[in-house]
């Protein structure tokens, strides 16, 4: 499964949430696409308060503070 992976540098969740999906992409075929937030004006104001975000084919599958059960959830969901 390919996600979008909405962040921006200094974010410890997004810090976080990236470990997290590294050690799960194996098990799950994850792979994404870092998209940093401040490069773009209507994505940084779509999504300042709601990093990390995990997005796929447009719809919100995870944002904010989340853990790693959550994670597995939705790749579970998605698969």
């Amino acid at each position: 499964m390919h996600v979008m992976f909405y962040t921006k540098p200094g974010c410890l969740l997004c810090e976080e949430t990236e470990l997290m999906m590294q050690l799960l992409q194996e098990d799950y075929s994850l792979t994404w696409t870092n998209v940093n937030i401040e490069e773009d004006d209507t994505i940084h104001e779509k999504f300042m308060f709601n990093i990390p975000v995990i997005e796929k084919d447009g719809e919100v599958l995870l944002s904010g503070n989340f853990s790693v059960d959550d994670l597995v959830s939705v790749l579970k969901s998605n698969v």
